[in-house]
């Protein structure tokens, strides 16, 4: 097991340095406190690689800046053979274009976040910006329309029907195109699954970053829509996510970070990568007392099947 930083965080020096964007975490945490911004060091490599199915490489963090190859070619040396990048406005959304055509470990998901619907209907640009989503959404590599949803905790009442608007809209596109679709839920379970059930859900949905507990879990098992567990589920104060993955039918999991946030107990806070998908990975199978290779694999499975190959 290394203890070093990987050497991939380092000073970019290759072309994929140029997908930049100007969007950064926060040095501070939600409280005020000072965050702690050197890179974990890396885990022991997985016995089989599994896929990071939601992570954001236009958001810079940390100490060190990071291209795209040096972040995948840490997550590779690990086990972790490909991600999903997932945008959240316009900007984000057209880098993952970038993205994917510059390096094949990656596959993408479009969208406008549910907290920026309200903001860009009060200026009048949502229909335009849920245009531009979708002819983005043309491009062969982009598999998903994500990261859409609703989010409760930092929209308040006010914005909850553009958020509802912005949602049947994504569904509508997602359906349409043949398309996954990536799921925000924050502090809304019951009204993301009555929309869901109104709009009539796509083939093929995943709760990002999986929030709920075990009732939504059993939810997710009768509907068949697909649970994505981020480093949350490592955090000591999670139990209820714990139990709604004792009981997520295995064909129905998958694993990410949505990185940068979200770093896996011990490291909470820190910046978060690709590469520290094997913590997570390790906490679940042992929480669900799995074999690991076999759990990984299974992980693996569940992520192809939903985005199909990353050839």
């Amino acid at each position: 097991m290394s203890s070093e930083i990987p050497l991939a965080y380092r000073a970019p020096d290759d072309v994929e340095a140029s997908l930049d964007s100007s969007q950064a975490r926060a040095s501070v945490d939600e409280g005020g406190r000072r965050r702690k911004l050197d890179y974990p060091p890396a885990p022991e490599p997985l016995p089989e690689p599994v896929i990071d199915n939601h992570t954001h490489l236009d958001f810079r963090d940390g100490l060190l800046e990071v291209s795209v190859r040096q972040a995948l070619d840490a997550a590779q040396a690990v086990g972790v053979q490909g991600a999903v990048q997932v945008g959240c406005d316009l900007e984000s959304s057209r880098f993952t274009v970038a993205a994917v055509q510059a390096d094949r470990r990656l596959l993408g998901a479009v969208a406008i976040h549910p907290n920026d619907a309200p903001l860009l209907a009060e200026s009048g640009s949502l229909e335009a910006a849920l245009q531009e989503i979708e002819e983005l959404a043309a491009h062969p590599r982009i598999r998903a329309i994500g990261e859409t949803g609703l989010d409760y905790f930092r929209t308040g009442v006010d914005g909850r029907e553009q958020q509802h608007h912005s949602f049947r809209r994504h569904i509508d596109v997602a359906k349409r195109l043949g398309l996954a679709l990536q799921i925000h839920d924050r502090d809304a379970h019951q009204d993301v699954i009555r929309l869901l059930r109104e709009e009539g859900a796509p083939d093929t949905v995943v709760f990002h970053c999986f929030s709920g507990d075990a009732e939504l879990a059993k939810i997710c098992n009768e509907q068949g829509w697909y649970m994505s567990f981020a480093g949350t589920v490592t955090f000591k104060n999670a139990a209820p996510l714990r139990e709604a993955l004792l009981l997520a039918e295995e064909e129905l999991l998958m694993v990410e970070t949505d990185a940068p946030f979200l770093t896996p107990h011990p490291f909470r806070g820190q910046p978060n990568a690709s590469y520290l998908v094997p913590y997570t990975v390790r906490s679940m199978a042992q929480l669900r007392a799995a074999d690991l290779a076999k759990f990984g694999a299974q992980l693996r499975a569940n992520t192809e099947a939903v985005y199909g190959s990353w050839d």
